[in-house]
């Protein structure tokens, strides 16, 4: 089939790319000509494990082309993607300037039948707003506008986008219907399902699922802050849940909360959904107030060691993406953190496998980055984990010791086995488990 898909974002280059894995052409769009001219030139701007494999064979092949040409770029497309950008506004409602003036602009250019897909993640009744806008222009038997949400998890979207649990298609149209169903074919060999349903329902269905997911988290979180203070321990808790079928172990992992694109944007946009058609979503407004508040834990940890004096303290960052796997730190605990640190007066070293760059933009000189996570630490106070990374799972913990002034490792999530950290004789302070190693009552931040 002949896709055009405009946007190259993180949604659009993963759809894009994987839909010519199949076989397809794929044309992608954007307004902006220097990451067009990236992506011809074969730079990838992302870090998603898998894409840039399948982005050089289908570039190499002529199945995927980028380009800032729109009228182009759609004349031969049976099939285009809305996969624009719907950033929140300060209300957390979803911004669709981008989807509807993209639209507008369709309706003067389509001139033969064509499926109109909304990709990005859209508040309820986006696309009728999309079909308003091409009926301005366009004979109702020149386009179908169809809502497929998609469910792609940072660090393996590919995955997700090429064996999918379930596809999700929102459309009234048995015409629409035919040519989706043609699209994903080869993605659902193995039984997986195609949910057909109405657009509505299609577009509260990615903001539910997001929203559960997060919910589920926070709980989780609140949890782990209650174990801590009746003196229980969230991984036995966590275990002793997750094996009851009917809630299942995923998800149920106490952190510092919840980051990235998805989650923090969806739960915001379904409570000012909600409050716009006159419902209080009260567990979405809670889910938030824990996460926001979970973000702060770990600053506030280290402020109750140092008995609230960290300048000059030297602290070690080890993981500034949202999570691994990904160079996304939109909504990143590790920012929150940092900002304490800063404002309280602290030096931080930081190491991110691949989120450092994007890290640079925002801090510039005010933190210091590392070239590996054991120079991090060199003559560092302490140690703030905060994004699960592989390499960060079993460190040399005498070299630690060695390094580290205080002894002190201060994990949101929760990596290490609490008695080999007793063993190593290093003060540990994780997420829902007990204090090792340390006595409220012995001197704070007590220097070798």
């Amino acid at each position: 089939m002949n896709i055009a898909i405009i946007g190259t974002g993180y949604v659009g280059l993963v759809t894009g790319t994987c839909f010519a894995e199949t076989g397809n052409n794929v044309i992608c769009v954007d307004i902006n000509q220097e990451k067009i001219d990236k992506l011809n030139a074969g730079v990838v701007p992302i870090f998603e494990p898998g894409l840039e494999v399948l982005f050089e064979r289908n570039s190499k092949n002529n199945r995927l082309k980028f380009t800032t040409d729109l009228a182009a770029s759609i004349k031969s497309a049976e099939i285009i993607f809305l996969a624009l950008p719907t950033p929140p506004g300060e209300n957390g409602e979803a911004d669709l300037s981008y989807v509807l003036g993209v639209a507008k602009d369709l309706s003067s250019l389509i001139t033969k039948y064509t499926v109109i897909v909304d990709k990005s993640t859209v508040p309820v009744g986006t696309a009728e707003k999309v079909d308003a806008l091409l009926a301005q222009k366009l004979n109702s038997d020149l386009y179908d506008v169809v809502s497929n949400p998609e469910f792609l998890r940072e660090g393996v979207a590919v995955a997700d986008f090429m064996k999918p649990d379930r596809v999700v298609i929102g459309t009234s149209s048995n015409r629409a219907k035919k040519v989706m169903e043609t699209l994903y074919r080869p993605f659902v060999l193995q039984g997986n399902p195609i949910y057909f349903m109405d657009e509505r329902s299609a577009e509260v269905t990615k903001y539910a699922a997001n929203s559960y997911l997060a919910t589920r988290i926070s709980f989780m979180n609140e949890i782990a802050n209650l174990c801590e203070l009746v003196g229980a321990n969230v991984d036995y808790v966590r275990k002793g849940m997750g094996s009851d079928r009917r809630i299942g172990k995923r998800f149920l992992f106490a952190g510092i909360g919840y980051g990235g694109s998805c989650f923090p944007k969806d739960v915001k946009a379904l409570a000012k959904t909600s409050a716009d058609f006159g419902y209080d979503f009260q567990i979405l407004e809670s889910v938030m107030a824990v996460n926001k508040k979970q973000k702060l834990r770990m600053g506030d940890k280290m402020l109750d060691f140092y008995n609230g004096n960290l300048k000059g303290k030297v602290i070690a960052i080890w993981g500034l993406a949202f999570k691994p796997n990904t160079d996304d730190i939109r909504e990143a605990p590790a920012l929150e953190a940092i900002n304490v640190l800063l404002e309280a007066g602290a030096i931080v070293q930081a190491f991110d496998p691949e989120a450092m760059d994007n890290v640079k933009e925002i801090y510039g000189d005010k933190i210091i980055f590392c070239t590996s996570k054991y120079e991090a630490t060199r003559n560092a106070d302490c140690l703030a984990i905060m994004t699960e990374w592989n390499e960060f799972r079993t460190p040399d913990f005498g070299e630690l010791k060695q390094q580290l002034n205080d002894n002190v490792i201060f994990d949101g999530r929760n990596l290490y086995d609490l008695k080999i950290i007793e063993d190593a004789g290093l003060i540990y302070m994780s997420i829902g488990r007990s204090v090792v190693n340390y006595n409220k009552g012995q001197l704070n931040g007590m220097s070798k």
